[in-house]
């Protein structure tokens, strides 16, 4: 298959799979066969005793993150790489970390042929009951691999400004909510 295919297959943006290619930390064997052509082989690692392979899982909590979501994608599949791992699916999005309403890591979860899912760290696969995705992935002979320790305080305060606008949405309108819930904070924080 050409790398374009492959990337849109796992998730990755063709340009991002590209730079991956030059940079030579593509997660999975690929040749230029032409002056535009780049062929992946996705067979490689893949014989009858080899059987799943990591599934690599990267989150942000909002658009203006677009470039650090490329990135975690790009250092889990370069770890991956290093690591000899196959990988076998890609999944990156953005959405809230407090709710369960994200598809692409449900997809990820429910994919029988991932047996290891890969985060950055934690708080990138959900804030709250982590563990228990851990113990379901453990029941069923798998397991959450976290690359780094540790959350990232941007995040958490990100995260408590989405929560606080919800809530002031509700009370004074969307209009002004954004604004009122970093003045809670601020206040909350003595800042202000």
């Amino acid at each position: 298959m050409n790398l374009k295919e492959w990337a849109i297959a796992n998730g990755v943006h063709p340009h991002t799979a590209y730079r991956w290619f030059r940079e030579g930390t593509l997660p999975v064997p690929a040749e230029r066969v032409g002056p535009r052509t780049i062929l992946v082989n996705i067979e490689a690692n893949s014989s009858p005793s080899v059987t799943g392979g990591v599934g690599l899982y990267a989150r942000v909590s909002s658009h203006d993150q677009e470039s650090d979501l490329e990135r975690q994608v790009a250092r889990l599949s370069e770890w991956a790489a290093k690591a000899g791992h196959r990988v076998v699916r890609i999944e990156s999005e953005i959405a809230s970390g407090m709710n369960g309403g994200r598809v692409k890591a449900k997809r990820l979860l429910a994919d029988p042929d991932v047996t290891a899912v890969v985060v950055e760290r934690k708080d990138r696969l959900g804030r709250m009951n982590v563990e228990l995705v851990e113990a379901a992935l453990s029941a069923t002979g798998r397991r959450l691999v976290v690359l780094e320790d540790g959350e990232v305080e941007d995040d958490l305060v990100r995260d408590m400004i989405e929560i606080l606008t919800s809530f002031c949405a509700r009370l004074y309108g969307r209009r002004s909510a954004k604004n009122r819930a970093k003045k809670a904070l601020q206040a909350a924080a003595g800042d202000g």
